[in-house]
């Protein structure tokens, strides 16, 4: 009879640890194809991106006298941006560097852009300038949004990765902890502004 019992209590055991072990593999399953689809929210906004430069620029290129450099400096870095791609199912912290590189080259060409329109004031005034930079404005305003939606994704995830019993499954199916997307180093201190 004691044989028994023990039988029973170990397939009890055994249910239980099979049913929690299944339902913190599907946990951490759902969790990693969230990030991924906040991840191709996050590559979307940066296509939008991508997309309305090459108008912005052929609208600065009707200005006969407009720097090329400039303008050069802008094509490159988009497609230096457009050409670095992450796998989020199997992003690491140096690759996610390496993408937020690539596209901050790409803001600081086209914040030269903008400030170089300043002494172009036709420019300034032209209705298909002033359209596109509205919506490169609206642009980086979603590719935020999207970036903070891929770091709550993120976060959520590497939690259940770390917290019993769902870090079990973690280490026993593979599931590693992924990177988030990082503040550039220095961009907690304020701009100096001199109009000397």
């Amino acid at each position: 009879m004691k044989k028994w019992i023990v039988i029973i209590v170990l397939a009890v055991v055994a249910l239980f640890g099979g049913m929690t072990l299944s339902s913190s593999y599907n946990s951490l399953v759902k969790a990693e194809e969230d990030i991924n689809s906040v991840w191709a929210n996050v590559e979307s906004a940066y296509q939008r991106r991508a997309d309305l430069i090459p108008n912005l620029v052929n609208t600065v290129k009707g200005q006969a006298n407009f720097e090329k450099e400039t303008l050069t400096n802008v094509i490159e870095a988009r497609a230096k941006a457009t050409q670095t791609k992450i796998d989020p199912t199997n992003a690491t912290e140096e690759q996610m560097a390496q993408f937020q590189q690539a596209q901050q080259g790409l803001n600081s060409a086209l914040s030269r852009l903008l400030v170089s329109v300043e002494k172009y004031p036709e420019l300034k005034a032209h209705e298909g300038f002033l359209n596109l930079q509205a919506q490169i404005e609206g642009t980086e305003n979603r590719i935020n949004v999207e970036r903070n939606n891929f770091n709550a994704a993120v976060k959520e995830y590497n939690k259940q990765v770390r917290q019993l019993p769902t870090k079990l499954a973690a280490l026993l199916f593979g599931f590693s902890p992924k990177p988030q997307f990082k503040a550039k180093v220095g961009s907690e201190k304020a701009p100096v502004v001199n109009f000397n």
